[in-house]
C-alpha cells in the first residue's frame, strides 16, 4: 500500500476531481467573455457558488455509510418518483430545451431539475435490487426487477420529454447490469429492440439486424419463449418506427434530422452541430488561445457555457486541451472503478460502478454531440457545464464514493476482504 494510501487520501482520484472542476470553472468563465451580451456573461460566479454548495453536499454524503445509504434507497427512490411526477405537471424548460417540462420553478426561478436526482436514486435502488444476488441475473426473467426500476423513471423522463437524460437512465442501468456479472450478450439480447428501432430507418440494415439478433439468440440458448419475445420484439420496432417517430416533439424529430443531416436546417436546428464543429476544427493542435476563440466571442455557439462547453475547450485550447480534458476524466473514471474493486461490501460495489455509468454516459454523450457522433440531447459535462443540480449530483455520487474508499482501507487494516458480487 502506498503511503497516500495509507493516510487514507487518494491521490488520483481527488487531483482529478479538483483539476476538473478548475478547468470547468476557467472554461465557463472563458464562455462569458464575448463581444456581444449573452446570459453568460456571469455564470462563472455563480458556478463558483455552486461548486461550493457541492463540496458541503459531498461532505454530508460522505457521512452516509453504506449500510445507512442501503436502507434509504427504497424510499429515495420512491421520492424521485414522486418529483419526476410532479414535474410532468408543474415543470417548465430551460436553455436548448425550452419546450421541454424538466424544471421545477417557483416565482420564475428555478429549483433544479429532478431528473439528476433520480439518475442517483436509480442508482442506489438498482445496486440493492442487485448487490445480495448470489448469481449475476442469466435470464431476460431474472433481469426483469432491475429492468422495472430503470424502466419507470427513464418513462417519465420521456414523457417531458428530455431524451438526454432518459439515456443516461440506460446507461446507468446496462453499466451496472455489466459490472454485476451479467452475460455480455444478454445485454445485446436486452438492447436490441431499442437498436433495432434506430436500423429499421434503413431496410437493408434492419434486414441484417435480424439475421444478427437470430443468430445471437441460436448463441446464447436463452429458452424459447424469451427467444421469441426479444425476436418479436425486433420486429415489433421496427414496424412500428414510422409511427414512433410521430410520436416525439417537434424539437426533437429536427434534432435528429440535424443529426444526420446538419446541411437540411442550417439556420435552425442544423445551427447547433454546424457551429460546434466550426469551433472544434478551428481549433487545430494548439488552439487559438484562451478567452481568444472567435466562435465563442460571437457568441454563435448555442448555449456555449452548458451544452457546449466543450466546443469552447476545442476551440480555444485545440486538440492538446482536449486531450488533457479527456485524459482527466480517465484518470477520475479509472479511480473510481478501483474503489469499486476495493469495496467492503457488494452494495457499495455496485453504488460506485453506477456512479462510473452515469459520468461515462455524460461524458460520451455530451461529447459525441458538439462533434457530431450523437444527436444534441442538451446534456451537461461532468464538472465542466454550468448547472447546480448536475452539479450537486457529481459531488453527491463523489461524496458516496470517497466513503467507499475511506471504508475499504479501513476493512484492509482490519484483515476484511472488499469486492463485489
Amino acid at each position: 500500500m502506498s503511503p497516500a494510501r495509507r493516510e487514507g487520501l487518494n491521490w488520483p482520484f481527488a487531483a482529478s476531481v479538483l483539476m476538473l472542476a478548475l478547468f470547468g470553472l476557467a472554461a465557463v468563465y472563458s464562455a462569458g467573455q464575448t463581444d456581444v451580451p449573452t446570459v453568460a456573461a456571469f455564470a462563472w460566479r455563480k458556478q463558483m457558488v455552486w461548486l461550493g454548495v457541492g463540496l458541503v453536499a459531498g461532505l454530508v454524503s460522505y457521512r452516509f455509510s453504506s449500510r445507512g445509504l442501503e436502507s434509504f434507497s427504497l424510499p429515495v427512490y420512491i421520492f424521485a418518483i414522486l418529483l419526476l411526477l410532479f414535474t410532468l405537471a408543474f415543470g417548465t424548460g430551460a436553455g436548448t430545451a425550452a419546450g421541454v417540462k424538466s424544471w421545477l420553478s417557483i416565482g420564475g426561478v428555478r429549483l433544479g431539475q429532478p431528473a439528476e436526482f433520480a439518475k442517483l436514486a436509480l442508482i442506489l435502488m438498482l445496486a440493492r435490487v442487485l448487490a445480495h444476488r448470489q448469481e449475476p441475473p442469466n435470464s431476460l426473467k431474472e433481469l426483469l426487477p432491475a429492468g422495472i426500476v430503470a424502466g419507470l423513471p427513464f418513462l417519465l423522463v420521456m414523457q417531458q420529454p428530455d431524451l438526454g437524460s432518459a439515456i443516461v437512465f440506460i446507461g446507468i442501468l446496462f453499466a451496472m447490469l455489466f459490472w454485476a456479472g451479467v452475460n455480455p450478450w444478454l445485454l445485446v439480447l436486452l438492447a436490441s429492440p431499442g437498436l433495432s428501432l434506430l436500423l429499421s430507418f434503413s431496410t437493408l440494415s434492419w434486414a441484417f439486424w435480424i439475421v444478427f439478433v437470430t443468430g445471437v439468440l441460436w448463441f446464447t440458448r436463452i429458452t424459447l419463449i424469451e427467444s421469441i419475445i426479444i425476436w418479436a420484439a425486433n420486429v415489433f420496432m421496427g414496424v412500428v418506427a414510422f409511427g414512433l417517430w410521430g410520436a416525439l416533439a417537434p424539437y426533437q424529430r429536427s434534432r435528429l434530422l440535424s443529426f444526420l443531416n446538419p446541411e437540411v436546417d442550417p439556420q435552425a436546428t442544423g445551427w447547433h452541430l454546424i457551429q460546434s464543429k466550426v469551433a472544434i476544427g478551428s481549433g487545430g493542435i494548439f488552439g487559438k488561445g484562451y478567452l481568444d476563440g472567435t466562435q465563442k466571442r460571437l457568441a454563435f455557439l448555442p448555449e456555449q457555457h452548458t451544452d457546449f462547453i466543450f466546443s469552447v475547450v476545442g476551440e480555444e485550447l485545440g486538440f492538446l486541451g482536449v486531450i488533457v480534458a479527456m485524459l482527466l476524466f480517465a484518470i477520475l473514471l479509472v479511480s473510481l472503478v478501483k474503489i469499486a474493486q476495493r469495496a467492503a461490501d457488494s452494495f457499495s460495489y455496485m453504488v460506485v460502478f453506477g456512479f462510473v455509468g452515469l459520468l461515462m454516459t455524460h461524458v460520451l454523450e455530451n461529447v459525441g454531440m458538439t462533434v457530431g457522433l450523437m444527436p444534441i440531447t442538451g446534456i451537461p459535462l461532468p464538472l465542466f457545464s454550468y448547472g447546480g443540480s448536475f452539479t450537486l449530483a457529481c459531488f453527491l455520487g463523489l461524496g458516496v464514493a470517497m466513503r467507499v474508499d475511506r471504508d475499504s482501507l479501513l476493512s484492509g487494516y482490519l484483515g476484511v476482504g472488499g469486492g463485489g458480487i
